[in-house]
C-alpha cells in the first residue's frame, strides 16, 4: 500500500495545532515523522512493531497517538481541518461523517453476542 506521508502544505497547517515542546528534559521526537508513523500504521493496518525504520520508533509513535488522544490534539486538528474545508466550500456539513469509536468487549463478550443473536432469531421464528 502506497503512503506518501503528510504534504508540506498540510504540515504547515497542522504544526501550529500541536502541543508545545517541553522546555526541559529530553527533546521530543520529530513531530512530522511521528505523525507520519501513526498515519502509516493506521492506513496500512500494520502492527506497530513492524513499523519501517524510516518512521522512527514504534513505541514513540504509539505513545504519541495515545497521549495526544487524551489531550484532544487529534480532535483539535480534525476540527480545524473541517472548519477550513467548510470555509473553502469543499466540505458539506450535511454529508460529513466520521466513525472511529472502538468499544472493548467485556469478558465473555463473544458468548453474550452469540446468545443475543440466537435469542433474537428465536423470537423472530416464534412471531411468524
Amino acid at each position: 500500500m502506497k503512503f506518501d506521508g503528510i504534504s508540506d502544505e498540510l504540515w504547515e497547517f497542522i504544526e501550529p495545532l500541536l502541543p508545545p515542546h517541553a522546555k526541559e528534559g529530553k527533546p521530543r521526537a520529530d513531530d512530522r515523522q511521528t505523525i507520519n508513523a501513526i498515519l502509516y500504521v493506521l492506513k496500512t493496518g500494520m502492527p506497530w512493531n513492524d513499523l519501517p525504520e524510516e518512521y522512527g520508533d514504534d513505541v514513540t509513535a504509539w505513545r504519541r497517538l495515545r497521549d495526544w488522544e487524551e489531550l484532544e490534539v487529534w480532535k483539535r486538528i480534525m476540527d480545524a481541518l473541517v472548519a477550513r474545508g467548510y470555509s473553502m466550500e469543499i466540505v458539506d456539513m450535511d454529508s460529513l461523517s466520521i466513525d472511529s469509536d472502538t468499544i472493548p468487549a467485556k469478558k465473555g463478550g463473544l458468548l453474550l453476542a452469540l446468545m443475543a443473536t440466537r435469542e433474537s432469531r428465536e423470537r423472530r421464528s416464534t412471531q411468524r
